[in-house]
This record gives C-alpha cells, structure tokens and sequence, in this order.
C-alpha cells in the first residue's frame, strides 16, 4: 500500500511539472501571444506587425515587401504601391507609379514621346522659344566645361545666340543670350574652340563674335544679356564658321570676301584672331570641314584638309577638296559633283576619314529625288573621289546638317525630324535608319521646318537639337 502511494505521488509529481513546461513552452518569445498564432514565435513582438501581410511579422521577416510586387521594400522605388517593373522614367529614384514630381522627360513608347512620332530616342528637355523670348531657332553647337564637367547648348536665334545649363535636364538653366552684333537674321552659325564660343551670322556686317565661355560658370541672375568678348569685323556677313581644333584656325565660308570661298583666321588665341588670308579658286562654299588628316590616302597624312560642300543656285554643285596646311599656298586636290543635284549643302567625315557623307538641300524641293537623299563619296584617293552611293530615306523631307558620331549618321531632316542611321556597313554603300526623333508632326513634307540642326557630340550622349520653330530639344538613346 506504502509503494502504491509512492508511486501515485510520483505521477502526480511528474504531470503536475510537465503541465507546467507545456504551458510555459505556449509562447517562447515571452510576448504574450500563443506559439500557435504567433507570426514570430521566436521573437518577441506582441503588436504582431505584418507590413507586407504574409504571415510572418516583421521583426522575423527576411523578405519585407509591402505592397506585394515581388520587389523587397528596401530595393522597391515606390514600396507602398505595386508596380514590379520598376519604371522611373526622370531617374529620380522614385517609381512613376509614385512620383508626384514633375518631369521634363517624356520617354519614348509605342512609337510617340508625347506628340512627337519616335523611335528608340527618348525626350529629356524641350525649351519652346518663348522661353528665348525670340521668334525662330537656327544653328546649335555644345559645349563640355572640362572643369566642372557641365554641359551647355548653345543655339542661334532670329536676334541672337542663347546659352543653356543642361547637365541637369530636370532642372535646366537658361543663362542668358548675346544679341546679335548687327541686325536680325534667320542665318546664324556657331562652333567652339578652347573654351570660346565663335559666331557669324548672314546679318549685314555681322563679322565674327568671340564669347568667352568659362563666363557661363558664374552667371549670377539668369538669364542675363551678353556682351561679347571680341568682335572680328575684317569680313561682313557669312554662312558658316568650321573650326580645326588641332591647327586653332577658323574658316568662315560664304563671306563677302574671297568669291565665298574659305576665309582664314588664326584663333590659337581666341581673344585675338587675326585674318590669314582665303582661298578663292575653289568657288562658294556653303559649308566645309576641316581636318587634320589621317585618313587612308598617306600622301596627305598630317595636312590640313578642307572639303568644302560648294553650292550654288545657279552654277556648280560640288565637293570640293583642298589642301590649306600652307595658308600662303593653298592648293586644291580634287573636285567631283553628282547627278540631279539642288545645291551641295553640307558633309561630314566618317571617323576613319575614309568616307564622307553628304546632303544636297534642294534636290528633294526641286523634284530631282522623291525622298531624302543622302550622298556617300569615298575618299580612299583624295586626288580621285568616287561617288560610292546613295542613300534614300522613307519620307520626302528636305535634308539639311549631319554629323557621325561613331557608327552613327545623326541627320537634321527637317520636317522628318531628327534621324538617326547605322553606318557600320558604310563600306558596302548602306547606310540604314535605325531610330528617329520627330519635332514636326504635322507632316514630312519638303518644306523648310522642323529641325535645323543636330548636335550629338556630348559625352554623357545627350543630343541638341534645334528647330526652327519649337526651340531647343534635348534627346538621348533609349
């Protein structure tokens, strides 16, 4: 009986103290909420915060994701709003299903940025001229402070020249304008040259300005009204200004001097340029470029080569190549023209100096093409160019400036827009179009509006554009 009673004891003893575990063992964070409904049962959190609702709260949770788009809240750009693609169109670490702010880019999407038809190319900026407080657009050139490593569009105006801060598109900055030296004109050109901006403009007695560009790091009120720093008066009105950064010389072409053939100024100095003289023999020049050459033909290899685009209204359309390393002797190499033309506008050197790309402007006004036309010549033999091909675009737009960058033809057509060509197969006579950008919806009719000039030289890949109309675009490859 004694044993008996022992061993009831023992039992008794034994369940009373596993009752005891079993009952403290129902919450072993200690947090007051049972094991079995604790969504951290390990650790402690009596408000049981569930952020992202799936049943594992927050203080245990290694995946937080609040609004249950597969995207961590950590990473996600908006974590209280769905959106798993994760789309920030203005790059401001705020997704746009959240982004209250606005922007000034409209990306490129089912063939339309905005109004504007597009493909590949996105719009960072529009400046409408209102904001210049001038009437038409014309030329456009940039400007790379190596100093700071901001970036400036310069762009001519009916009155002027303007000057834009756009290393930030969000938040661009317009700085201010130089008025035009003489009078207004729809024709104004600009190029740059250590740190200077050089202008010339078909106004009457316009000459050359010479505006210090390092100024526009300090523009304390913008936008202010320039001056300029020099004004070169030994020509009136020209059309263009080409500069050879390696040499320091400036060609202004289509003067009153020199039949409109190149004219030469020393600007190694840029406050002080001094005429050099000018070639005449060559004819008009509409535009050129200058190079210091180190293309395939090595008979030429380190000269200074000029190959003027040489229209006329009535009389000789050409491209004209000449060699200007002696400003005292200047000889012409080659000449060669081309079949149904308008008037040899302007063209660019391919990188390798091998091919050169250029537009006649009136060949598709006139009727002697049906659509865009683009000359290839090859320049393997400078004494003996040969028109490689032709290439013809898919509207009926006029062509106007082009420039490469890379394998890339960047061409200002005008109604057409902006548009962008592979050249990587230029060898072959191909050049195919591989994005566009329109700033003239309306139509691609051959009329002259639209876009005037491309300038896609930055290094950030950001694109100038100047129409005549709407004023300052900025682009950039999607």
């Amino acid at each position: 009986m004694k044993l008996k009673s022992i061993l009831l004891l023992s039992a008794i003893f034994i369940l009373h103290f596993s009752c005891s575990k079993d009952e403290v063992n129902l919450d072993i964070d200690n947090d007051g909420i049972e094991n079995t409904v604790d969504n951290c049962p390990n650790t402690a959190n009596a408000n049981q915060s569930d952020t992202d609702g799936d049943g594992i709260g927050d203080t245990c949770d290694d995946f937080n994701d609040s609004d249950n788009d597969g995207v961590e809240d950590f990473e996600d750009n908006c974590p209280n709003t769905a959106n798993p693609n994760q789309e920030d169109t203005d790059g401001d670490g705020v997704g746009d299903v959240c982004d209250t702010t606005a922007s000034n880019k409209v990306p490129c999407a089912n063939g339309f940025a905005g109004i504007y038809p597009c493909k590949d190319y996105d719009l960072l900026l529009h400046l409408p001229m209102s904001t210049f407080g001038s009437q038409e657009a014309n030329d456009s050139w940039g400007w790379t402070d190596v100093t700071t490593n901001k970036e400036y569009a310069i762009m001519g105006v009916l009155d002027g020249t303007v000057f834009v801060d756009i290393s930030d598109t969000e938040n661009p900055i317009y700085l201010g304008k130089l008025p035009t030296r003489t009078v207004n004109s729809a024709w104004r050109d600009v190029k740059v040259y250590e740190n200077h901006a050089f202008i010339v403009s078909e106004a009457s007695n316009h000459g050359m300005q010479v505006f210090d560009l390092t100024r526009l790091r300090n523009v304390a009120n913008p936008p202010e009204t320039f001056t300029s720093d020099v004004d070169f008066t030994d020509f009136g009105n020209a059309h263009n200004i080409v500069i050879n950064e390696d040499s320091g010389f400036a060609y202004a072409v289509g003067t009153n001097q020199f039949g409109g053939g190149p004219f030469f100024i020393n600007i190694q100095n840029p406050k002080k340029p001094v005429a050099a003289g000018g070639f005449s023999s060559g004819g008009y020049s509409h535009d050129a470029q200058v190079v210091t050459y180190n293309g395939p033909d090595t008979d030429y290899t380190g000269q200074e080569i000029l190959i003027g685009s040489n229209g006329e209204r009535n009389g000789a359309n050409e491209v004209v190549i000449t060699n200007v390393t002696d400003k005292n002797s200047v000889t012409r190499i080659a000449k060669i023209d081309y079949s149904n033309d308008g008037y040899t506008h302007q063209g660019w050197f391919t990188e390798d100096q091998r091919y050169f790309i250029v537009g006649d402007e009136l060949d598709e006004l006139e009727g002697d093409v049906n659509t865009t036309r683009i000359l290839i010549f090859d320049l393997l033999d400078l004494d003996n160019p040969v028109l490689l091909s032709e290439y013809f675009g898919p509207t009926e737009a006029i062509d106007h400036n082009g420039y490469v960058k890379g394998n890339t033809f960047f061409l200002a057509n005008y109604r057409a827009g902006v548009r962008m060509h592979d050249i990587s197969n230029i060898a072959a006579g191909t050049m195919t179009e591989t994005g566009y950008f329109d700033t003239y919806p309306n139509d691609d009719s051959t009329a002259f509006n639209g876009v005037w000039n491309v300038y896609p030289f930055f290094d950030s890949g950001k694109i100038l554009v100047s129409d005549i109309e709407k004023g300052m675009f900025i682009l950039q490859k999607k």
